[in-house]
């Protein structure tokens, strides 16, 4: 591991616990306004495509464009939001009476509505190859009914609206398949303030050391949750070969992903972590020399985005993933990173393994992505994309 890493947990609170009456005052700071609706804060969808979005704009010349967030705890207050909004954009949102309402509020005063969406999740003629890479039953009447109804409400309330916002070309043009009357803009995910600025600061005491870590080196999985489990089993046969190889190799996970039958055997070499806050994720992907990025390989997953790379790649961390559509357009093979087709998983390990001996040739990667992560996916590099997706008519 990265040594120069702290190991200490580091405190943190969610910044977007704030009152109603603030995110209101964010919003009529300038002369043109983008009220954001997720249903209830968290800290991923809408942390990347709503509470990003928001601090991206107001970063630069709010008294022109302003921005802010309202989620369901707000319905009661949401005609004080609606009257001094130019635009509303729904993020990932179902459909329910109360959207509704919130659309006819929004027709009333002759304001544009947007839906952002980062997933797959508004068609369901995809329902069962969605059930399926996320390893659910298909054979289930109660789990088929509730992800029917879940996409369903995503493409009704999708289709009430005048435009869309995604976050890769691949998933846009399903959205227009979908809904042929909306034209889909593309805004990408990209990291925040808090985040950028913690990432930076362990890449550069990585950088400072040289890229030099110490045994025993890791290779990291940051996405254990239980529905990756078909995403994690197409590259757990060649972890438990490198394990087999490498006696100085460890295996990080976070989440409660179960890691499967062929890493039983080196169970005591896998180091679990519980689900973390987005600033402890940072610190551990920072402290990995190696983070992996395994996907099935299919339409939904080619929808996804690429922020398990550039999320790495700001914290100096090498990155082996699926070359699907996003992690492809990104990753330019042995330059900044790895991209590994299903069988060339060991190989490319193997490289990624071979660049840990050579501290220049790790350091190579790291600050070639790292350079390339910043420009792309800075929250200071935003505004300008956001505001011609959400106010261009």
């Amino acid at each position: 591991m990265f040594e120069s890493v702290p190991t200490e947990q580091i405190e943190y609170s969610d910044p977007w616990s704030i009152s109603f009456e603030k995110r209101l005052s964010m919003l009529r700071t300038g002369e043109t306004r983008i009220a954001y609706f997720y249903d209830r804060p968290d800290n991923s969808t809408f942390r990347y495509r709503a509470f990003n979005m928001v601090e991206a704009i107001n970063n630069e010349n709010a008294h022109e464009v302003s921005a802010s967030w309202f989620h369901v705890g707000d319905l009661p207050q949401m005609e004080s939001v609606i009257a001094v909004s130019d635009v509303l954009i729904f993020c990932r949102s179902k459909y329910t009476p109360a959207h509704a309402h919130i659309v006819s509020m929004a027709r009333r005063r002759g304001m544009r509505i947007g839906f952002d969406i980062d997933d797959l999740v508004f068609d369901t003629q995809y329902a069962h190859l969605v059930l399926d890479t996320l390893d659910q039953d298909t054979s289930n009447e109660l789990a088929l009914n509730d992800f029917f109804a879940f996409m369903a409400r995503h493409g009704t309330l999708l289709k009430l609206c005048d435009f869309a916002i995604t976050t890769n070309q691949f998933l846009a043009k399903k959205i227009e398949e979908f809904a042929p009357h909306l034209s889909a803009r593309i805004v990408p995910n990209f990291l925040n303030r808090r985040q950028q600025e913690i990432s930076e600061y362990f890449f550069h005491r990585k950088n400072a050391t040289g890229f030099k870590s110490a045994t025993p080196f890791h290779i990291g999985y940051f996405s254990g949750t239980p529905t990756h489990r078909r995403d994690f089993a197409v590259v757990s046969q060649t972890l438990a070969r490198l394990l087999d190889r490498y006696s100085e190799l460890r295996l990080t996970i976070v989440g409660f992903l179960e890691p499967g039958p062929y890493l039983q055997r080196h169970a005591d070499r896998i180091d679990r972590h519980s689900l973390q806050d987005f600033v402890n994720l940072q610190r551990l992907i920072a402290s990995t020399e190696i983070n992996i990025a395994p996907l099935i390989d299919n339409t939904f997953t080619n929808c996804k985005s690429e922020l398990k790379y550039f999320e790495a790649a700001i914290t100096g961390t090498l990155t082996v993933a699926t070359p699907t559509y996003t992690f492809n357009e990104a990753i330019r093979d042995g330059q900044n990173g790895y991209l590994s087709k299903s069988h060339e998983w060991e190989e490319k390990l193997e490289t990624a393994i071979a660049r840990l001996g050579s501290p220049d040739s790790y350091s190579d990667i790291a600050r070639r992505a790292f350079n390339e992560c910043k420009s792309l996916y800075g929250w200071d590099r935003q505004a300008d994309k956001i505001r011609a997706a959400t106010l261009h008519v």
